[in-house]
């Protein structure tokens, strides 16, 4: 298999945690060598049809129970829930490439990108949770992550809004203060996969703000209104809660208007 789009469909497609990181990391190393091919071959399956495993059982963000980081099963429960984030992004990641063809080559090779390093991450942090006496999939997990991505599978503007530059970009605002809050316990190795995190989301979104100000510039749409009426759309006339990272959302990507209409009342 040398074809993106078939790695991805694998991928999507299947429940086993490895192989869809073993998948991940061949495809990433067929791109590095000149080897990876990128023309689509048959149409992608829909979104329905994608797989996920067993465990952990997915919950509404309401049922899920509230753990302090004061108490060791407090920690547990936040690398767990960290680790089904960066698990959910590398379905994000192919989703997006996979779903959305006829665009340019550098789309795919960017979101590919993505899913190899939101596949380290995933390493990173359930190797730390193993650390920690638990493995991913002991705990229950919110089911709310693919609920933005069902919700835009038709649009290819939607999802650049909804995931990278809303769902990721939040990362850009909360992940610092968790970085504090795991230094405060002496955990150096958690403090460093959280830098670690931090510093790549940051490309990820500003991936999501380049392909974002490509498709209103193919649309003819001025990007400040469609980033405003996308948001109202699916957040059902509301908008995200700050406070806002405003210096790493401006290196992602993000213009000062749009930053000033999300911090409005």
């Amino acid at each position: 298999m040398n074809n993106l789009f078939d790695f991805a469909e694998a991928c999507l497609h299947q429940a086993d945690i490895e192989t869809k990181l073993a998948l991940t990391a061949e495809a990433w190393q067929l791109y590095q060598q000149g080897d990876l091919q990128f023309e689509a071959i048959s149409p992608p399956k829909d979104i329905s049809c994608v797989v996920f495993p067993a465990r952990p059982e997915l919950l509404a963000p309401r049922f899920m129970k509230r753990r302090k980081l004061g108490t060791p099963e407090g920690v547990q429960a936040f690398y767990h829930s960290l680790a089904h984030i960066e698990f959910v992004a590398i379905y994000l990641a192919w989703d997006i490439l996979y779903r959305f063809r006829g665009l340019p080559v550098a789309f795919y090779q960017d979101w590919l990108q993505v899913a190899q390093e939101e596949a380290i991450h995933f390493h990173l942090i359930r190797t730390h949770l193993r650390q920690l006496g638990m493995d991913y999939g002991d705990l229950p997990a919110h089911q709310g992550l693919w609920e933005h991505a069902q919700e835009t599978a038709e649009d290819v503007l939607a999802r650049l809004v909804m995931i990278p530059r809303c769902m990721e970009a939040r990362g850009l605002d909360v992940t610092p203060g968790m970085i504090d809050k795991i230094r405060s316990l002496n955990d150096e190795d958690g403090v460093a996969i959280l830098t670690r995190i931090l510093n790549d989301e940051q490309q990820h979104v500003q991936f999501g703000s380049k392909w974002f100000n490509y498709q209103c510039r193919l649309q003819q749409l001025d990007p400040d209104a469609a980033f405003k009426s996308m948001i109202l759309k699916y957040f059902k006339n509301a908008k995200p809660k700050g406070p806002f990272n405003t210096e790493m959302r401006l290196q992602a990507g993000f213009t000062s208007n749009e930053l000033a209409w999300l911090a409005s009342p």
